[in-house]
């Protein structure tokens, strides 16, 4: 394996710059072989730095055609100029200068979509985290404010449209045919949130009066002719400009805002202050085209990034470091948003799925690291589960041990203290030690340490004395870097519950700090001693998943059906169910192993016909419930000698029984939910949808699926129901007369959608099974698919490597071999989504031996390849090491 790593950015070396550029002015003379950027930079020296020290500008492939200091041309002796740095080796003695920087640009070849590029004929820009230095040398690095003002000139009928961010400042015809347009961003910010797009769209117009009264003008851009697919992104643009006026306090500051919505784009969105960057699948939605999926996203996303204006854009980061400080803090306001815009249980179980799935992987593997990292050779890799959904749990924390209105309240003072900053971590600490009292410097362990804490709990009951003791001991195993843990503080939520469901009331406790119905786990074991308990309770732990731990509790069967029965708190009761789930597909996954048949408790499979038919309840749960845990998390809770194979026939055999054995019910339920209403994507209606799909699943194993999932197929009046029914009949009858019908239909109705077309690669790259790595690597030819587009090479190649445990994981390694010829070609034109891609074998050690092997030898062959991009150099040496 080669070993020219990269160089290593640390946390313990971040010093200011010696410069500062308050100002930035910039204009740009599109083409598409040849744009001319012309960079006009106020420059100041700091206060205290000597005028013989050079200033230091970052770029990235560039080529400087002029360089001017207060219109005075520079000899080649006053600069030294690189593709990656331009150093002026002799500043002016002036404390503040201006600087003219000419660079030539090419945008058409540009297909790392990074810096300027084009998507379909448009011109769009992706500068975080660092693009901006593709464009122009710069202080390309957040802790560099600077106020913009974009001049934009570009023939009309190619460019009609001319965007960029804050304020529009002026336009006008030029000769030619060409025309320009001036705009103005009062607001200081980073280089990484500049956004330039020019181009042919169509417009969603519309406005929003904010709460004190301004009126803002609001854009959402498109391909023309789809606008009608952008109603929704904008109804739930509006949406979540109320909310954060309402639930922070926060007010939009510019004239304008506006969304762009874009085909080729490496992330899912991008905050540019004022003008936002999307990709178009988080934007564009109907029913016949979206699934209720979609929609939610769609909602979630265009809050995410409209909420970054003030935790992201007003208040930035210090450095690359502190990016939980922005984007864990962002997750955790959208996922609130989300909540009050849907059922708060159902997202929260659906939020801490997502973080299990994902997170908790990462944590346990060769990629883990704190949710701020100490150390980095390529921040483009640190977008992370750790940082996004973890970052989120811990302003979660937060609020849950200062409870909700004194951590509104710091969160007022953080936006008044450092308004107009780049912050740190510790700065977001300090408010909410101010305004609470309460020393936290234990507690931010959970930004500086990796690894999932893991609580090991027992109890006894004295029925004489009335006494319910815990002990609770908690653990962090090691991981990369870090042998050695510290202590916690762990905030778990909990409930004593009695035979008749409710809580248990106790009048008094000793040995952990108890407040509000959370116990403050600080030390390595607590003996918590509840008095005045007469029964023995059964135990509700970590309510609402009130820390992100994993539990390891002794707890009596017939307490854990009890609470998968009748636990008042949703998530509990959820979890209380999945777990029984899961410790019954890790028994037959064992059994499947020696050869014996199958067995499950008669009791299991009766609860989930009983959640089935719970009218109580709301659909979604239902939906939730009764959606197995999938086999990637049935291997991570195995951990290690993991056989897909095994795993997979014991989620069948689990999924036939509760199919066989609650027909009647499953049946009767899947024909009352018959929607006969009008679409409608609001919560509810999307509830329904999933329940009967999730029951469609079931019955398609028994006599007649592939016909009952036929017929839904051909009746479905709405991308969710019709996008089910496929995946139903090619994972379930994968080969039959009805999937090859329906797949042949779906592709012949959508074959000009490519999002939609997104969908039916996804479902193809699903099917379980070693013969499916050949329909992969056969789809990559097909006319709709691209290598060049990041959401197609998702939806195919993502799909496989990430979501089929069989295919991927084939005997023989010819998953392997095909994803090792996959990544490598992507990295030639898109570093960064081969990056992503090749963290498929982050868990390669936890595999059974012989496809440890083959994952090893998939992973070093990658690793030995020449001239590797250092993105993906630095994923799979770290998977590696």
């Amino acid at each position: 394996m080669r070993t020219d790593t990269g160089q290593v950015f640390k946390l313990e070396d971040y010093r200011p710059t010696d410069y500062l550029i308050p100002e930035t002015g910039l204009t740009f003379r599109l083409s598409p072989e040849a744009t001319r950027v012309i960079a006009v930079l106020t420059v100041e020296r700091r206060d205290g730095v000597a005028a013989s020290v050079p200033l230091v500008l970052d770029g990235d492939g560039l080529t400087l055609s002029r360089i001017a200091i207060d219109g005075r041309t520079l000899a080649p002796t006053d600069f030294f100029a690189t593709p990656d740095q331009l150093t002026i080796t002799t500043p002016p003695a002036a404390a503040r200068f201006q600087l003219l920087i000419e660079t030539e640009l090419a945008p058409a070849h540009n297909e790392t979509l990074m810096g300027l590029y084009r998507s379909s004929n448009v011109y769009c820009t992706q500068c975080e985290a660092e693009g901006f230095r593709r464009i122009t040398y710069f202080l390309d690095r957040p802790d560099i404010l600077s106020v913009y003002t974009v001049r934009i000139e570009a023939p009309h009928h190619e460019a009609p449209l001319l965007l960029s961010n804050g304020n529009p400042a002026g336009s006008g015809e030029l000769a030619d045919g060409w025309h320009y347009a001036v705009w103005h961003d009062p607001f200081p910010k980073p280089s990484y949130l500049f956004a330039l797009v020019a181009g042919a769209l169509g417009k969603v117009a519309d406005s929003f009066v904010t709460l004190s009264g301004r009126q803002v003008e609001l854009g959402i851009f498109v391909e023309p002719g789809k606008e009608r697919l952008a109603g929704y992104a904008m109804d739930a643009l509006k949406r979540s400009m109320k909310w954060d006026e309402e639930a922070f306090g926060r007010e939009y500051d510019l004239d304008v805002f506006n969304i762009v919505a874009v085909s080729d784009f490496n992330m899912g969105a991008m905050e540019n202050k004022g003008l936002n960057i999307f990709n178009d699948k988080y934007v564009l939605a109907d029913q016949e085209t979206a699934t209720d999926a979609d929609f939610a996203n769609i909602e979630a996303i265009i809050a995410h990034e409209y909420f970054h204006n003030w935790t992201g854009n007003r208040i930035t980061c210090r450095d690359w470091f502190q990016l939980c400080l922005k984007e864990g803090l962002t997750v955790f306001r959208d996922h609130e948003f989300s909540a009050d815009q849907r059922s708060r249980a159902v997202k929260r179980i659906a939020e801490v799925r997502t973080l299990k799935a994902h997170q908790f992987p990462e944590d346990q593997g060769p990629l883990a690291h704190p949710v701020r990292p100490r150390r980095y050779r390529e921040i483009n890799n640190f977008y992370t589960a750790t940082v996004y959904e973890k970052g989120s749990e811990v302003v979660r924390m937060i609020r849950t041990i200062l409870g909700a209105e004194t951590f509104r309240a710091g969160m007022d003072l953080y936006f008044e203290r450092h308004d107009g900053e780049a912050a740190t971590i510790e700065d977001f600490i300090k408010v909410f030690e101010d305004v609470s009292g309460r020393d936290l410097s234990q507690f931010s362990l959970w930004y500086h340490q990796a690894g999932t804490p893991n609580l090991t709990i027992s109890s006894t009951h004295n029925a004489a004395a009335q006494e319910f003791t815990l002990e609770i001991e908690q653990s962090v195993p090691p991981t990369p870097s870090e042998s050695r843990k510290r202590l916690m503080h762990i905030p778990l939520a909990f409930s004593l519950v009695g035979t008749d469901g409710k809580a248990i009331e106790y009048s008094g406790v000793e040995g952990a700090s108890v407040e509000d119905g959370v116990i403050h786990i600080r030390r390595r074991r607590h003996m918590v001693r509840f008095s005045g308990v007469a029964e023995r309770p059964a135990m509700s732990l970590n309510r609402g998943f009130s820390a992100p731990v994993t539990l390891s509790v002794e707890q009596r069967a017939d307490d854990q059906f009890f609470l998968a029965g009748h636990d008042n708190d949703t998530f509990s009761r959820w979890q209380a169910f999945n777990t029984l789930l899961t410790e019954a597909l890790i028994s037959t996954f064992r059994q499947v192993l020696d050869g014996k048949q199958p067995g499950f408790a008669s009791r299991l499979i009766e609860l989930a016909g009983k959640i089935a038919g719970d009218e109580t309840l709301e659909p979604a749960y239902r939906a939730l419930a009764l959606a197995l845990p999938s086999e990637a998390d049935i291997a991570r809770d195995i951990g290690k000698n993991i056989d897909p194979d095994a795993i997979f026939s014991a989620r069948e055999a689990l999924t036939v029984a509760i199919a066989e054995a609650n027909r009647e019910i499953f049946s009767d339920l899947y024909d009352r939910l018959t929607d006969k209403d009008a679409f409608s994507p609001d919560a509810a209606s999307a509830g329904r949808r999933a329940l009967r799909n999730t029951l469609l699943d079931y019955l398609s194993l028994l006599q007649g699926g592939a016909t009952l999932a036929a017929r839904h197929f051909q009746s479905a009046t709405n991308m969710t129901d019709r996008a089910a029914a496929l995946s139903v009949l090619a994972l379930r009858h994968g080969g039959s007369p009805e999937t090859v019908k329906a797949l042949a239909e779906f592709e012949a109705k959508y074959a000009t959608d490519p999002l939609v077309m997104d969908k039916w690669f996804h479902i193809q790259a699903s099917v379980p099974g070693p013969q499916t790595v050949h329909a992969v690597r056969a789809l990559t030819g097909h006319p709709a698919f691209s290598m060049a587009n990041p959401n197609r090479v998702r939806s195919l190649v993502g799909t496989f490597s990430s979501a089929n445990q069989t295919g991927f994981h084939r005997a023989d390694g010819e998953g392997y071999r095909f994803f090792v010829e996959t990544v490598l070609q992507v990295e030639k034109r898109n570093p960064q989504l081969a990056a992503r891609l090749a963290t498929a074998l982050r868990s390669w050690r936890s595999l059974e031996p012989a496809r440890q092997g083959k994952a090893r030898e998939a992973l070093l062959s990658i690793a030995n390849t020449e001239n590797l991009s250092a993105d993906l150099r630095d994923i799979v040496e770290r998977t590696l090491a």
